[in-house]
């Protein structure tokens, strides 16, 4: 029986079920025995992307913890090769040699140390100061080459064409909520930081960014829970009883018509002067899906003209005035920004030639008729029929758009639509309407633009005239 199971588990036409409640320990035990009997062991599945490493060692990162003793732990899965303590080792992703000091066996709090790991098990590394939840490890860059032309040859693509062989990741969308973090005292920003930096190596979705006016913190999450948890962790572990601000959403910009704007930026700094003159051209990108940077176009003239420098000053000139849009200071998505002319006297700073690609950038957004965008989330709502005409009704008021209502066994099935905005403390109104009988999923879904009555509401909530 176990090995017709095991076949028909492995040709993927049945999946096993089992039962059992990790709460009570009932069943545990059976399903880390299934696991054995059932699945297949590492040296049965090989990856074709694996294979390209051989016996070389290739590993990935899958989450960071930190240790206030040992500092940050690594642990990584091991898919080819063997990883040894006191040996280097490369981080594709980030590009950068590190050196293990200790390689640890994890049992549930306690950690054995071993001298080796072989491929297929888990271990759990010490040393590692760069790794990050998702990157790739492994033994030396000239190892990563070596995988990426034997890839090159079964793909048929150039060694140039090749892309990094690195391991699949967790796709981390982008954060739709934000607040400001503060700490008790000036005393404790750097422990804040220091507490920041830690827990964005452990969690990726989670965002840490400066305000560039204010000079505040700001805490970047894809949820009211997220967020909720990082501020008890910053409490809890690192003993900082730090004060988060309104729960806000971020929204983003966007253009729909076509602008230019030509200027000129005249500096003597010194007894040096910068002289830089661009003319810059904004337009709506309309490919499919969504362009979260903008995209820079030059023509070939110019970029023979001037050095790699003083185009990559240009680049940041652009996304710095991308950084916030006109209306309410989001950032700007889905925009194409052209360079159309440029000029620049000799000596002048790359500082100077950013500033007038960036003032210029922003004139002519300010004249390319912006719009808002809001983040909107696909609801599934789980809920017994005598309930399902109220969660409708409310879910109208949200603004909410059903897409389909679906039968599954004795409950309905809502799928719907809702901008971001109008789900605060949903869960606490949704038990209240059912009388704790529906359950509900929110997930990411796309942004989309406000009406000009909605857009308007939002402005005045901004500016605080409401």
């Amino acid at each position: 029986l176990n090995a017709a199971i095991r076949r028909i588990t492995l040709a993927q036409t049945a999946v096993p079920v089992l039962c059992g409640s990790a709460l009570k320990n009932k069943g545990v035990q059976l399903l880390m025995d299934a696991i054995t009997k059932y699945l297949p062991a590492p040296n049965e599945c090989k990856l074709d992307f694996v294979r390209c490493y051989g016996d070389d060692l290739c590993a990935l990162a899958f989450k960071v913890v930190h240790d206030k003793q040992r500092g940050p732990l690594v642990f990584v899965r091991i898919y080819s090769g063997t990883m040894k303590p006191q040996s280097a080792v490369y981080n594709i992703n980030k590009n950068c040699i590190e050196r293990m000091s200790r390689l640890l066996l994890p049992f549930a709090d306690q950690q054995i140390e071993i001298p080796a790991l072989q491929a297929g098990n888990i271990a759990l590394t010490v040393g590692l100061k760069q790794a990050a939840t998702g990157d790739t490890i492994v033994s030396s860059k000239s190892a990563a080459a070596a995988a990426a032309r034997r890839a090159g040859k079964e793909s048929g693509k150039k060694a140039k064409e090749q892309e990094d062989p690195v391991l699949a990741t967790v796709e981390i969308p982008e954060p739709v909520f934000f607040c400001t973090i503060e700490p008790p005292s000036m005393a404790k920003q750097p422990d804040l930081d220091h507490a920041l930096v830690c827990l964005q190596r452990e969690d990726p979705s989670l965002k840490v960014k400066i305000d560039p006016d204010s000079g505040q913190t700001i805490l970047c999450g894809m949820g009211e829970l997220h967020i909720e948890i990082i501020h008890d962790r910053i409490k809890r572990e690192y003993g900082i009883d730090a004060y988060l601000g309104p729960l806000q959403v971020a929204y983003r910009e966007t253009i729909t018509q076509s602008a230019s704007s030509s200027g000129t930026l005249d500096r003597t700094v010194g007894e040096k002067r910068n002289l830089v003159t661009a003319e810059i051209s904004v337009r709506p990108w309309l490919g499919e899906g969504t362009m979260l940077l903008p995209l820079i176009e030059i023509s070939d003239p110019i970029m023979e003209q001037f050095s790699k420098e003083t185009l990559h000053a240009v680049e940041n000139g652009i996304k710095t005035s991308c950084l916030q849009g006109p209306l309410l200071r989001f950032p700007v998505q889905d925009v194409v920004v052209a360079l159309q002319s440029l000029s620049v006297h000799p000596g002048t700073s790359l500082a100077m030639i950013s500033a007038c690609v960036s003032r210029n950038v922003q004139k002519a957004l300010k004249q390319a008729q912006s719009q808002v965008l809001e983040p909107v989330m696909s609801l599934e709502i789980t809920v017994d029929e005598k309930y399902l005409s109220v969660v409708l009704a409310d879910l109208a008021q949200r603004r909410g758009s059903i897409q389909e209502i679906q039968n599954r066994q004795d409950s309905r099935v809502a799928l719907a639509s809702v901008p971001l905005a109008e789900t605060m403390d949903y869960s606490t109104v949704l038990r209240t309407l059912t009388s704790g009988n529906a359950t509900f999923t929110l997930e990411f879904s796309n942004y989309e633009a406000m009406n000009l009555q909605d857009q308007n509401m939002l402005f005045n909530k901004v500016m605080g005239m409401v």
